[in-house]
């Protein structure tokens, strides 16, 4: 795989992509598209949250579990939708609790490029998924990848928002240094789970008050 991102992500990351696992990614990629498998985000995209929020501009980590499934959704950002195309379900509860939270305007675009462009690493665990499967790509070696990348960043930066929502984001909670991090954790956005917990956990604020405080900018969520 020809790997364009951003430079200082590239020099962080400039030992994984020698890993084995990187090598397995590349491999399983090809083969599917030998066999015209359609996989999404496109591959240019597939490294977009990398390339929307440098490595030294990350102060807020949105983990999502792998990419939207659907045709015209993936984008390469955890959560987020191109312009045009209807916010999915987990995304419409993200901008009801940030109504609640801060009475922000429900938005019409699903399209979260302005978060990322402001430190917000919108993260999948799994960076490419085959089209209307969900998961078929996490046992590819993304995982191992996103892992060291969420490690990487928590040993080599301080005072990151990390928002784990759900159990799945919850289990990569024993990556991250909470001594040095803010880990705010809360149910998934999902209708399922949205009112286990999200809907009132005001992480928004919560993330914009840590940032102050430390003296760092605060998101304006406005997408």
């Amino acid at each position: 795989m020809d790997v364009t991102i951003e430079a200082s992500w590239k020099k962080e990351l400039a030992g994984l992509f020698a890993k084995p696992y990187f090598s397995k990614i590349t491999a399983h990629l090809k083969t599917e598209k030998a066999l015209k498998s359609t996989i999404y985000p496109k591959g240019a995209l597939i490294f977009n949250a990398f390339n929307q929020t440098p490595f030294d501009n990350v102060s807020v980590v949105i983990l999502g579990q792998d990419p939207y499934h659907n045709p015209g959704q993936a984008m390469g950002l955890s959560f987020s939708v191109p312009d045009g195309v209807k916010p999915p379900p987990s995304l419409v509860n993200i901008y009801k609790e940030l109504n609640k939270d801060i009475g922000m305007p429900i938005p019409t675009t699903g399209n979260l490029t302005k978060w990322a462009q402001q430190g917000v690493l919108l993260l999948n665990a799994a960076l490419t998924v085959r089209a209307n499967e969900p998961a078929s790509h996490s046992k590819i070696g993304w995982m191992d990848f996103t892992d060291e990348v969420i490690k990487i960043i928590s040993n080599q930066k301080k005072e990151v928002v990390f928002l784990l929502w759900g159990n799945f984001a919850q289990q990569k909670q024993i990556l991250i240094d909470a001594t040095k991090h803010k880990i705010l954790k809360a149910a998934h956005p999902s209708p399922l789970s949205a009112h286990n917990g999200f809907f009132g956990c005001k992480h928004f604020s919560s993330t914009n008050q840590y940032l102050t405080e430390k003296n760092r900018n605060p998101i304006d969520w406005m997408p």
